[in-house]
């Protein structure tokens, strides 16, 4: 991938509920996910500002992105997530001209990102987690220097305020700090006024207060009308932000959809925590319950540390009979709820069931990684 702005030419449930081992489904448990509609009913052209159809490729005899498909619309911000060696990075270098597909077509502001290259380069805008910079260098001669490489760039100064590095202007980078860094690439990232900006991994490296300084620059950005493309392993990012996600597992498309759309895609479920733990034989006791009014074959799952529980396999939603058997079953034994989430999954829970939460996929990331791509 590029390191500068202007770079040139980078299982069935059992028949008995039981409080189960595993707190989280596998992948193969997953319910049917949302899948890309065929994109030639998708809007015009015109509309996008990124797409991709079909796309594919290969690293010797692995095949790394198998016929990926997906659009991202002008003014949206568009999450593309996967475990590492899922394709993400490939994807995004074929997106940005650093890397030819061996199959498929790709158009981004209506260019063709490897022909048009020159053309389209000026109008995007690259952070990257490694920026290629020299250590000796200084957040405002950095920026100074970049901006001679755009028509029409931001005044260096005014981006050290925009994105708070005045302080660190006069600071050596091998002394700024992981965020202060990630907060340099930002500026550099937009100096060219682009129209699609390119995230890859914004808030690593960054402490809360600057993640969420951070987060709410990109919500500002998005408002006003920039296309953002956004990769991340930080979930609450994409949950807070995302127009629309895409999932990649193993160089396919797993789920496609705005992030409701894919928590609420998932089997529904109840999570609570209790003032103490339960008693032998109650798991089995208020699986019944929730059997009797949900249907289904529900079991009783752990949900984290402590008390903390929750029950899957229901037939339908929770509604207001199910929480009102669930908290009369718990005064009735002294039990007090002390917390109730109700519905779908975090987004993350999702993400862990479409994708799994093994390392056979991380295993991948260290061949991409090889082939000059990690993901």
């Amino acid at each position: 991938m590029a390191t500068t702005p202007s770079a040139a030419d980078t299982a069935p449930t059992p028949d008995t509920p039981s409080v189960s081992d595993t707190p989280t489904p596998t992948a193969t448990d997953s319910p049917t996910v949302l899948r890309r509609p065929d994109l030639r009913s998708t809007g015009r052209d015109g509309e996008l500002a990124v797409r991709v159809q079909d796309v594919r490729k290969r690293y010797g005899t692995r095949e790394i992105l198998t016929g990926v498909s997906f659009d991202v619309h002008r003014g949206e911000l568009f999450s593309l997530l996967g475990p590492n060696g899922a394709g993400k990075t490939t994807t995004v270098e074929i997106v940005e001209g650093y890397r030819r597909p061996d199959g498929g077509s790709v158009r981004v502001l209506g260019l063709d990102p490897m022909r048009d290259g020159a053309r389209l380069r000026p109008r995007i805008g690259l952070m990257l987690q490694e920026g290629g910079i020299d250590n000796r260098t200084t957040p405002r001669e950095v920026l100074r220097l970049y901006a001679r490489f755009y028509r029409d760039p931001e005044d260096p100064d005014s981006m050290l305020e925009t994105v708070d590095l005045e302080r660190a202007a006069g600071t050596r980078y091998r002394r700024l700090s992981g965020g202060e860094r990630q907060r340099l690439s930002l500026a550099l990232a937009l100096l060219g006024r682009p129209e699609l900006l390119v995230l890859d991994e914004p808030t690593a490296g960054m402490d809360p207060a600057a993640k969420q300084a951070t987060r709410n620059r990109i919500a500002a950005l998005r408002r006003a009308g920039t296309t953002i493309l956004l990769t991340t392993h930080e979930l609450v990012d994409v949950e807070r932000l995302a127009d629309h996600v895409a999932v990649l597992d193993r160089g396919r498309l797993v789920a496609y959809g705005t992030p409701a759309e894919l928590t609420g895609s998932g089997a529904p479920r109840i999570r609570f925590r209790l003032s103490r733990a339960l008693a032998t034989g109650d798991a089995t006791d208020l699986a019944a319950v929730a059997t009797r009014l949900a249907g289904g074959a529900p079991r009783l799952v752990p949900a984290g540390v402590g008390a903390a529980y929750e029950i899957q396999g229901l037939a339908t939603p929770p509604d207001p009979p199910l929480v009102a058997a669930l908290a009369s079953w718990c005064a009735e034994r002294g039990l007090l709820l002390t917390e109730l989430r109700l519905g779908a999954a975090s987004l993350e829970e999702r993400y862990l069931e479409l994708v799994g939460s093994d390392v056979a996929s991380e295993a991948e990331g260290e061949i991409e990684g090889g082939m000059e791509s990690g993901a």
